[in-house]
């Protein structure tokens, strides 16, 4: 065998073991199928890198493109491992506050779900959408009856506490009444 034919066997192995513990009910072993699932990746995208070769840096064009190795392949296992890592550290804090709350880390089902479950098969397939609607026609929002205005924008004469000196892309007119302003509309402030 070779060793591209052992990894793609370990790759489905851990592919394989990776997703049954995932299907189970405690979320310690979901971490654990979850963190089998990111190195059955990082061994997909190993075995997807094909052979070794020389390491892809520019030498000036000595090197043949054909001898060196594919650095995509490694740029993703890279951020397969980050991704990997922060989920696993989500899913730690989320065991360690189950067990806090309930000293089990297991999920359990709740009362929606128990009735789903139950339901028989001659049950209408819209009775999901008649349970969601609601029966009450007349829901108003909070914003019925309040008067709109629209948005009013301030300037320099309305407030005297406001002081306007941004800096505009056009060319400030000087008008007459200005005569007493003393900055320099020429770099684009208003006067």
């Amino acid at each position: 065998m070779t060793i591209s034919l052992v990894l793609v066997i370990v790759m489905a192995v851990l592919f394989a073991c990776g997703v049954y513990a995932m299907l189970e009910r405690s979320l310690t072993r979901v971490l654990i199928g979850f963190l089998l699932l990111g190195n059955a990746a990082n061994l997909l995208l190993l075995v997807v890198m094909g052979a070794p070769g020389v390491a892809p840096f520019y030498d000036g064009g000595e090197t043949d493109a054909a001898d060196m190795s594919d650095a995509l392949p490694q740029a993703l296992t890279l951020t397969a491992i980050v991704i990997t890592f922060g989920i696993s550290a989500f899913l730690l804090a989320l065991i360690y506050r189950s067990w806090q709350l309930g000293q089990a880390d297991t999920v359990i089902d709740d009362a929606d779900d128990v009735a789903l479950r139950t339901r028989t098969a001659d049950e209408p397939e819209d009775a999901m959408d008649e349970e969601s609607r609601s029966d009450d026609e007349d829901v108003t929002t909070d914003f019925v009856g309040d008067v709109a205005s629209p948005i009013r924008v301030l300037h320099q004469g309305d407030l005297s506490q406001l002081v306007d000196d941004a800096p505009v892309d056009r060319v400030a007119v000087r008008r007459p009444d200005d005569e007493d302003d003393s900055r320099d509309t020429q770099d684009g402030d208003r006067p």
